[in-house]
C-alpha cells in the first residue's frame, strides 16, 4: 500500500494537504465555554490525525528513498504545524491551546517517522 503512494506522489500530496486543512478546520470549530479536559477520544484524535499528517507528508517528500535529512525536514514540518495548530486554538472561543495536545500530536508524529524510516531501512 505504501509503495502505491509512493509511485503516485501527487496523489501523496493531495492527501497530506488535505489532512492538513481538515485538522485547521477542525481547530477552527468553535465551542461553548467550559473548561479543558484530557479524555482518550481527544488523546486518539491528536495522535492519529498527525501520525497520517506526517506519514503521508514523509511519503510525500521521501518517495521510498533514504534521505535522513528529508525525513528530518518533515518530521520538523509536522511538529511545528502541530504547534501552530495548538496557538491557532488559543484564538478560537470555546478552544484551548495545551501543551499534552501539542505533545501528543508530536508523538503521533514521531510514530509515523519512526515506522516509515524503519521502512525505507529494510525497503529491498
Amino acid at each position: 500500500m505504501i509503495t502505491f503512494f509512493e509511485k503516485h506522489n501527487k496523489l501523496s500530496w493531495a492527501i497530506t494537504i488535505i489532512i492538513a486543512i481538515t485538522i485547521f478546520i477542525l481547530s477552527s470549530k468553535t465551542f461553548e465555554g467550559g473548561y479543558a479536559t484530557v479524555n482518550i477520544n481527544a488523546i486518539f484524535y491528536h495522535f492519529f490525525a498527525f501520525f497520517f499528517l506526517g506519514a503521508f507528508l514523509l511519503i510525500s517528500l521521501l518517495k521510498g528513498k533514504k534521505d535522513y535529512s528529508l525525513l528530518l525536514l518533515g518530521i520538523a514540518i509536522t511538529i511545528i504545524y502541530g504547534i501552530t495548530d495548538e496557538l491557532h486554538q488559543f484564538f478560537v472561543p470555546g478552544r484551548y491551546c495545551t501543551l499534552f495536545d501539542a505533545a501528543t500530536d508530536s508523538i503521533g508524529v514521531l510514530f509515523a517517522g519512526a515506522i516509515y524510516s524503519v521502512r525505507v531501512r529494510f525497503k529491498k
